[in-house]
């Protein structure tokens, strides 16, 4: 499975969303399921799934998948297919 397949799943089962669910558009509070609650469990799948500790300012900063994207990027993950 690519990087980029991972993080996809990340954000489906962090954010309880159905297997098929388009995520790469995906923007905080635009789907009713990324509240702040799913936000904190987001960032914990995250941190499990790519071995990563992500840093406050990253966590308020994540407001998108593409924007989270660009933070791992930041820790050496490299989201690609």
């Amino acid at each position: 499975m690519s990087t980029l397949q991972k993080l996809r799943e990340a954000f489906r089962t962090a954010l309880d969303l159905p297997a098929d669910a388009p995520v790469d558009d995906l923007q905080y509070q635009d789907n009713e399921k990324w509240d702040s609650l799913a936000h904190m469990s987001l960032i914990a799948t995250l941190e499990d799934e790519f071995e990563v500790m992500i840093d406050t300012d990253d966590v308020i900063n994540m407001s998108s998948f593409q924007e989270a994207i660009k933070i791992l990027g930041k820790y050496g993950v490299d989201i690609s297919e």
